[in-house]
């Protein structure tokens, strides 16, 4: 996770994770991604039933769930165990996590337990009373999913009218005061809708936008030929630093981020550098802080059944069940040999990953992607896009 506007608009300095110690249950949640100690952000899929279908979801939910999900008190008490452990955040996703019943008790019960509590969502069941009943048990985001306006977006989910019901979801949440973003998965079909998602955050006052760099997981495994080139991306990213900028000097306060793919900190650094920025040298600060990204060490995942997954789109493979042994006991057992080699993956990454300048600021990237492609979880990531000159390998 890159902060864009925080990195190099200046919203965030070095010593603002400093004065916390960059201890995890200390800092605030627009500090997390730089504490010490990483603790992990969970997510928990409580469920795979989803009103929506779409084209690149990493769950392959579906409209009526027929694996067996945790119980409400099995789901208690796996919060219980997280909040003992210091997990400073829980991410309820799905699925579409309101499609469970008792989605609003189980986040209310995170809360109480004093973490911080946030759904990802598709944001079309957010009525009125719904979001004012998320607001009263003190949820702290929700984060809901667009691939674009109208048609594109209603494409992707598979229903007309879901664009509309999310804007509606939205507005009924700025409406009670609850904090909402946007959630967008960028490829080919759709980013050239990325200016339009800016405008609709100023025309819709929208605080805080996530923009997802493709993964190879569930029903996105099927669109990696609608992956990004390299130059692609790197047209998209620098778009979203200059329309970041341009709302930022217009006095327009939106926190922009980039998800999933972590060779946007160099690149933003780089670029930078090649501006003659002063803020250079204390965002290079602030990404060696953030370490890159930290599948199964930072991020974890507890799926419906149980089940807990490196990471939300790491779902084939799993290190046991929260029925079985706790999540706390299961996510620091190192006999797993992955789990061992993902404490502290910079070892064991191959190719250009393995010889870049910038492994202690990116870790590697992202490991599913390799894997999807490849076969091998530690070869290098296809979707680096920075050139051979840019890591190191050639002068």
């Amino acid at each position: 996770m890159i902060g864009i506007s925080k990195l190099y608009c200046g919203t965030v300095e070095p010593s603002d994770a400093l004065r916390y110690g960059r201890r995890s249950e200390d800092l605030p949640s627009h500090l997390l991604q730089f504490s010490e100690d990483k603790k992990p952000v969970v997510v928990w899929n409580v469920t795979r039933a989803c009103n929506l279908k779409c084209i690149h979801c990493y769950a392959r939910a579906v409209a009526h769930s027929e694996e067996k999900e945790l119980t409400h008190e099995q789901g208690l008490a796996l919060l219980d165990d997280l909040a003992e452990f210091g997990v400073p955040v829980v991410l309820f996703s799905g699925g579409e996590p309101l499609v469970r019943p008792d989605l609003v008790e189980l986040a209310r019960h995170a809360v109480n337990r004093g973490m911080r509590a946030v759904i990802s969502t598709n944001g079309t069941l957010i009525s009125r009373d719904k979001a004012k009943e998320l607001k009263e048990i003190g949820l702290s985001y929700v984060g809901v999913s667009l691939d674009g306006l109208e048609d594109v977006n209603d494409r992707f989910r598979g229903k007309r009218g879901a664009f509309r019901d999310s804007v509606a979801g939205i507005r009924h949440c700025r409406e009670v005061g609850l904090k909402v973003g946007l959630r967008f998965t960028i490829n080919r079909m759709n980013m050239s809708e990325i200016p339009r998602i800016f405008d609709l955050l100023e025309q819709e006052n929208i605080p805080r936008v996530c923009f997802y760099h493709l993964v190879y997981s569930g029903r996105g495994s099927k669109l990696i030929e609608q992956d990004l080139d390299h130059e692609e991306t790197r047209k998209v990213v620098d778009l979203i630093i200059d329309r970041t900028k341009e709302l930022h000097d217009r006095g327009i306060s939106v926190e922009v981020l980039t998800v999933d793919n972590h060779a946007d900190g160099p690149y933003l650094y780089l670029r930078m550098l090649r501006e003659n920025n002063p803020r250079a040298k204390k965002v290079l600060d602030l990404l060696k802080m953030n370490e890159g990204n930290s599948s199964g060490r930072g991020i974890g995942c507890v799926s419906w059944d149980g089940s807990v997954h490196a990471d939300q789109f790491w779902r084939h493979y799993s290190f046991g069940n929260v029925l079985e042994r706790p999540f706390s006991e299961i996510w620091t057992d190192l006999s797993d040999p992955l789990m061992a080699k993902l404490k502290d993956k910079k070892k064991y990454v191959k190719g250009r990953c393995a010889e870049c300048r910038w492994l202690d600021i990116c870790a590697g990237n992202f490991r599913v992607r390799p894997e999807a492609v490849s076969g091998d979880v530690w070869a290098e990531d296809p979707a680096c896009y920075l050139t051979d000159e840019e890591i190191g390998l050639r002068k």
